[in-house]
């Protein structure tokens, strides 16, 4: 970017960033940094939070073939936390991770590595974007709001695992995908086996696109010590990740099909295309996959979000049926 394309817009904006978002474009200037270090000007996180969540929702309506006014609530309720705890989580990311951003390319410019943001500044909007979500949170069931305070567990180690293990994109899928236990337990009251391997095929899932989103910083990773899953498969990765959609869809089939046993045979028949039509989204990214493509990289991992929302309409019909 040259000085004449420093508009005020642009000042701070990150690498990675899509260009002319709302937070660039609309927020008050004061709040830009601190947006930016929530990812809001990046909102495919959010939603890879929030597709787990609705996806165990609707499974959870249909195991037990009720829904209500409170449905709705936990619909939306699950839209705003994910939001919050997606911010909360990327601040705490970030927090342990300024030194190491500092010397990433892509990192470099984040709101701390480039001095928008002070330590301590991020703490703040790290406790305040918790407590809104705690609060909630406490809107649930009680046995929703256990898993809501267990989940911060996963939360807050998932930021150093690359530095002990070569797969910290499992720890990342173990974080990103507990909503689908909690919206679950939000609808029911209590945990069932479905819901379990549910989440599973939400670990799997994500175990495919991180890892395409980990080949982008693979070279400036291997220079620095940081571990990745992209960095341990290197050119084997599409085999690996053909693996991962096997699983991926395999695993929400058996959700699935342990969720409508009872249901009528359309229903069944409906619900499963879901898992089908992810898989093949997840097989079309790997007929484009080339992890010597930053820039493909990147178009790949964003759409992982019209990857989740597929399953969505079939298991929403299934309820009509």
């Amino acid at each position: 970017m040259t000085e004449t394309d420093k508009t005020p817009e642009a000042a701070g904006q990150v690498a990675d960033a899509y260009r002319g978002n709302w937070v660039d474009r609309l927020a008050p200037p004061a709040t830009r940094p601190y947006l930016r270090l929530s990812r809001a000007d990046r909102p495919i996180g959010t939603w890879l939070l929030l597709l787990p969540c609705w996806w165990g929702l609707l499974l959870a309506m249909l195991y037990d073939g009720r829904a209500s006014a409170h449905d709705l609530w936990i619909f939306a309720g699950c839209a705003i936390g994910a939001f919050l705890m997606r911010g909360a989580g990327c601040t705490w990311n970030d927090i342990t991770d300024r030194h190491i951003d500092g010397s990433v390319a892509r990192t470099a410019s984040r709101p701390i590595p480039s001095g928008q943001v002070s330590v301590r500044g991020a703490l703040i909007w790290l406790a305040a974007q918790a407590l809104i979500a705690f609060a909630i949170l406490l809107s649930f069931n009680i046995a929703a709001i256990g898993l809501g305070v267990l989940s911060l567990l996963p939360v807050a180690i998932y930021p150093f695992a690359k530095r002990f293990t070569w797969w910290p994109q499992a720890f990342l899928g173990i974080a990103f995908n507990w909503g689908a236990l909690l919206a679950w337990t939000a609808h029911t009251g209590a945990l069932h086996w479905p819901a379990v391997i549910l989440y599973l095929a939400g670990i799997a899932w994500t175990l495919f696109y991180d890892t395409i989103y980990a080949h982008q910083d693979a070279d400036d990773d291997a220079l620095i010590g940081v571990k990745s899953t992209a960095r341990l498969f290197g050119s084997n990765s599409p085999r690996w990740l053909r693996w991962f959609l096997v699983l991926t869809v395999t695993l929400m089939a058996l959700a699935v099909m342990l969720t409508t046993l009872d249901g009528h045979f359309a229903a069944v028949l409906v619900a499963i295309c879901g898992p089908w039509a992810l898989g093949w989204h997840l097989q079309w990214q790997l007929r484009h996959l080339d992890i010597d493509d930053p820039a493909g990289l990147l178009k790949l991992f964003r759409s992982n979000r019209d990857a989740g929302l597929l399953p969505l309409p079939f298991f929403a019909a299934a309820l009509f049926l």
